[in-house]
């Protein structure tokens, strides 16, 4: 293989860490940064939608989003963002990376632009118009799951492959922080101005009118990072290997990568030649011959990529309840609209800061030494493991004396997911796959991915919901409980754990050995 491969290719490939490696991964990253933020955010301000498009006169507690519109709000973005994948996937692969890669961004900073000038007469109105837009963001976020992906595997050296891959996704965890940071500095700076008494003493009083502008700021910031990289991606030549092996451009790949690695590459055109007459190179995703080679590795990043996000997704789900059980944001009565916010945002920036940001960043750091099977393996594994300490004694954590345990429990299942298959499985189909389906393929694995977080976003919604009519979140029908709902997530992450065993390791290895 070494013989045939392109002079330009293995340049990358033992290329030493320099500069326009950090250059892709920010460039890269801030998608991922904006990904995560758009994403997340909305989780922060639905009970601020619910106290001031849902308000009932007379009663007890504050308004909430009935179970239809809640879902719709919280999921449309996951619609949007699998739609995104499949279809961007195949686009990197037909019109090149770079072309797709503008379009998201500019698709990702209209729609969040859009989605803070949600309009309407009605509050039918407004969230019809919020979920219009979320699911076009959605759709412009799904793109950049494959071509980031793709982008930083095909601009790395085989030695630090993994890490750059996983610093790409790593920027997913500053993404949720900033989500955090912006809502409690414009939460705290409207609570301080307008003053509100809580719910208890004065139940429309309590939500102030300009309350309305803060969740509209906190969505419209997230056009900001994506925005100012538009520029940088642009001026990003196509990779390399899109260029000689899809392409069939020999001279332009070398001319790109000379500028790039700033050392003088041959065009070996006959060689590129040579390569796109054999049978081994030109066989499509529906092929026997697909099938045959790549089949089994396909069914492991999508199967393992599908449970993941089961459990990720509705652990999300589980924070503001996890949150409120052990005392961390007091009952919703007791604040006035704009402090509850700062509340929630207060308790996800903590649960980011200390378990979900150090996570990614262990597996970059582990990555090239430890191999993705490994880090994947025992990231299912200790997810198991917790989940499970969680779920059988349950009664124990919900006991006052216990809930700090309960959430160093909580934080390590997070860690063991971000240090683990949250960011291996997006790495691994960015390696295996051959270049001309490798954007695609890593669209699939990432489409079947977000269909597991719609089934841990909304299957676990109306899961955990209690038995006890009284505990039950207003409109919802009765569910198998929190804690049967934990012991279903640990047994899907052991599933996860068997799944793993048909993902190959692509550690050190070159992409065009691999696939």
């Amino acid at each position: 293989m070494a013989g045939d491969q392109l002079t330009v290719l293995n340049a990358l490939d033992v290329a030493k860490t320099q500069l326009y490696h950090f250059t892709a991964i920010v460039i890269a990253g801030m998608g991922f940064f904006t990904d995560a933020y758009d994403l997340f955010c909305i989780s922060l301000v639905t009970k601020l939608l619910g106290r001031i498009y849902y308000h009932v006169d007379g009663a007890k507690k504050p308004g909430t989003l009935p179970p239809n519109v809640s879902a719709a709000v919280n999921g449309v973005a996951l619609c949007g963002t699998l739609a995104g994948q499949l279809f961007f996937g195949w686009l990197g692969d037909k019109l090149g990376r770079k072309k797709v890669y503008g379009i998201t961004l500019i698709l990702m900073v209209i729609s969040s632009i859009a989605s803070g000038l949600s309009f309407g007469k009605s509050a039918k109105g407004v969230i019809a118009t919020l979920c219009f837009f979320r699911f076009w963001l959605g759709f412009g976020i799904g793109g950049d799951y494959p071509l980031s992906a793709t982008i930083m595997s095909e601009y790395a050296n085989k030695k630090t492959r993994g890490a750059f891959i996983a610093a790409v996704f790593a920027m997913q965890g500053f993404g949720i922080l900033a989500g955090g940071i912006v809502a409690l500095i414009v939460s705290s700076a409207f609570d301080h101005h307008f003053k509100a008494p809580p719910y208890s003493v004065d139940p429309v009083g309590s939500t102030a009118p300009e309350a309305d502008y803060v969740w509209r700021i906190v969505l419209m910031v997230g056009a900001l990072p994506a925005a100012l990289t538009y520029y940088w991606r642009m001026r990003m030549p196509e990779t390399a290997r899109y260029t000689a092996l899809v392409a069939k451009n020999a001279k332009q790949a070398a001319a790109d990568m000379s500028k790039v690695l700033q050392v003088e590459l041959e065009a070996e055109e006959d060689k590129v030649a040579k390569l796109s007459q054999r049978d081994s190179n030109s066989f499509g995703l529906f092929s026997r011959e697909f099938l045959k080679r790549h089949g089994l590795h396909l069914f492991g990043t999508t199967s393992t990529w599908f449970l993941l996000d089961i459990a990720f997704y509705s652990q999300n789900l589980f924070q503001k309840d996890i949150f409120s059980a052990i005392g961390w944001i007091p009952p919703a009565a007791t604040m006035n609209a704009i402090h509850e916010v700062y509340k929630i945002a207060r308790a996800q920036t903590l649960i980011a800061l200390c378990s979900t940001v150090p996570g990614y960043w262990f597996t970059v750091a582990f990555i090239d030494y430890m191999g993705r099977f490994a880090i994947q393996m025992m990231g299912f594994f200790f997810m198991t493991v917790f989940m499970f300490a969680l779920a059988i004694p349950y009664h124990h954590w919900t006991l006052k004396p216990n809930r700090i345990g309960f959430v160093i429990m909580y934080s390590l299942t997070f860690f063991f997911a971000n240090f683990g298959p949250n960011a291996t499985t997006f790495v691994v189909p960015a390696e295996i796959f051959p270049a001309r389906l490798r954007s695609t393929c890593h669209g699939i694995s990432a489409a079947a991915g977000k269909a597991g977080a719609i089934v841990g976003a909304f299957g676990f919604l109306y899961a955990a919901q209690s038995k006890d009519p009284t505990k039950r979140d207003a409109g919802y029908p009765a569910g198998i409980g929190v804690k049967n709902s934990l012991i279903m997530l640990g047994v899907v992450n052991f599933v996860g754990m068997i799944c793993t065993l048909c993902v190959p390791e692509s550690k050190g290895r070159s992409l065009e050995e691999l696939s």
